[in-house]
Order: structure tokens, then C-alpha cells, then sequence
């Protein structure tokens, strides 16, 4: 700490860092919060593509095909049956909504092909298989 005294007058050649360190713990709490909320919490084991990743929406639509082979619209669980009737009530019947379909690494081809060809049997034809980026 320095303290030039002059003359009566005192000069304080420090920096008030409190004002700095309470913005910083403000964005740290933010970032906290914000950071669980960003995610799917669907445990599914993803397989890896070396393919460049593209942008995606803000609210992107989460279809997760599980191990178990059961369907989940965003954390919803629903059958092969009702999935037309949940997307249309999810995207407002708006077909033209690209789907991102995240599928287990331990899933057949042929239960994959089925869950395809009920979203391209509902009207869904943009469909995202997702995976793990650089990743083998």
C-alpha cells in the first residue's frame, strides 16, 4: 500500500477491486445456472463422426432413440405410434422443422430404419442424425 501524504492532501494509489470481483461472481452464478440448462439429459451413448459440425437452431427438436430402444421428444417418453401426433403438436404441424435424431451407438440398423421411416411417414423429412464430434 502507498501513500504519498502532501501538504495535508492524501493521494490512495490502489485499485478498488471489489466492484470487479462482484461482477465476476455474478457471471459465475449466472454461467452456473445457465450451463445445466443448455443440455438433454438423456444418457445416450452416441457414436462418433468425423464429419464438420453445422449450426442448429436455437430450440432445436431432440428425438433420443435409447439403448433400450424407447423414443424420447426432448425428456417426453413416447411410442412409435404417437410420434407423428407429438411432433405435429410440438412444431405447430410445421413438417419443414428439422428433427435431431440422437440414436444410441448399441442400436441396430433395423430398429433405426423403422424409427426413420415413422418420421418420414408423418411428414418429417429433415432429419439430423447426431454424434459425438472427432470421435471414432
Amino acid at each position: 500500500m502507498a501513500v504519498k501524504l502532501d501538504e495535508g492532501e492524501s493521494e490512495l494509489s490502489e485499485i478498488n477491486v471489489t466492484p470487479f470481483i462482484d461482477v465476476i461472481l455474478v457471471l459465475l452464478i449466472v454461467f452456473m445456472v445457465a450451463a445445466p440448462l443448455s443440455t438433454v439429459d438423456i444418457a445416450v451413448d452416441l457414436p462418433g463422426s468425423t464429419a464438420p459440425s453445422t449450426d442448429r437452431p436455437d430450440e432445436p427438436l431432440w428425438l433420443t432413440f435409447t439403448a433400450d430402444r424407447s423414443l424420447m421428444l426432448h425428456e417426453t417418453a413416447l411410442d412409435t405410434a404417437a410420434l407423428a401426433a407429438a411432433l405435429d403438436a410440438e412444431t405447430g404441424g410445421k413438417r419443414d422443422t428439422p428433427v435431431f435424431l440422437r440414436a444410441d451407438r448399441s442400436i441396430d440398423y433395423g430398429a433405426l430404419m423403422g424409427v426413420l421411416d415413422a418420421l418420414r411417414a408423418a411428414g418429417y423429412l429433415k432429419v439430423a442424425l447426431v454424434g459425438l464430434e472427432g470421435a471414432q
